[in-house]
């Protein structure tokens, strides 16, 4: 079963988290799954740009990014080439080392 790798996170997971994962799940899925609070606000529907995470190992297993969700990450901030929603992010039978962005562009937020 493959793995994701949290990196820490100040305020979402600030010790990082590895997790075990079964292939077919979505990065955001598993992460909420196992108490790592990923934003998404549009309810993981590829609406918004809350959930956005970097892969930074792993990234070349995933699918291609659809163009919707490449639409969508051109407004994600901090924007890099290993970008991806992680509602999209579906995981296979590789590891993944994701790290969540210190922002998001959530004007609302629930826990505020």
């Amino acid at each position: 079963m493959p793995q994701i790798i949290f990196l820490p996170h100040e305020e979402i997971c600030p010790d990082g988290a590895v997790i075990q994962v079964e292939p077919g799940t979505t990065i955001c899925d598993a992460a909420l799954a196992n108490g790592i609070e990923i934003e998404h606000a549009c309810e993981k529907s590829c609406a918004c740009t809350t959930c956005h995470v970097y892969v930074r190992e792993g990234g070349d297993a995933l699918k291609e990014a659809e163009e919707l969700e490449e639409d969508l990450l051109d407004k994600a901030w901090g924007l890099e080439p290993d970008s991806r929603l992680s509602c999209q992010a579906v995981v296979t039978d590789r590891d993944l080392v994701v790290e969540i962005p210190k922002y998001t562009i959530n004007m609302v937020s629930e826990k505020h």
